[in-house]
């Protein structure tokens, strides 16, 4: 490293905080860039996937298909969403594809997709 270089930083680890960030938006402004890290292919991929799971942390119930058992699935219905009544289960189970329950937590979605399919229903998780 030249001793230009050298001087220049022992001059930006005297700046405070506050000239610092200056600092960087003078030389940001001055040669029109950014202060953004450049991430490698593969730590970009790891920050889309933990994103893509951090999205994915909940996810919609959709029946697709009541089945053969439109009175066992009204019952997981009922017990997946205890508020609804007995008229209104029967709706929604009646005209698929409907959404069954938004925002619910995956591993609380998989329990209820299995119980949904033992009773002969088919359920998508979007």
């Amino acid at each position: 490293m030249s001793e230009k270089t050298q001087k220049i930083i022992e001059e930006i680890k005297a700046l405070s905080v506050v000239e610092l960030n200056e600092l960087v938006k003078a030389l940001e402004e001055e040669f029109g860039v950014s202060a953004m890290p450049v991430m490698t292919a593969p730590a970009a991929a790891s920050q889309q996937g933990a994103e893509a799971e951090a999205v994915s942390a909940t996810v919609n119930l959709v029946l697709v298909d009541t089945g053969p058992n439109k009175i066992q699935v009204i019952k997981v219905l009922r017990e997946l969403n205890p508020n609804l009544g007995l008229k209104d289960a029967n709706d929604l189970v009646s005209s698929p594809p409907k959404t069954l329950a938004e925002n619910l937590e995956r591993n609380k979605a998989e329990e209820f997709k299995k119980k949904f399919e033992a009773a002969g229903a088919k359920v998508e998780l979007k």
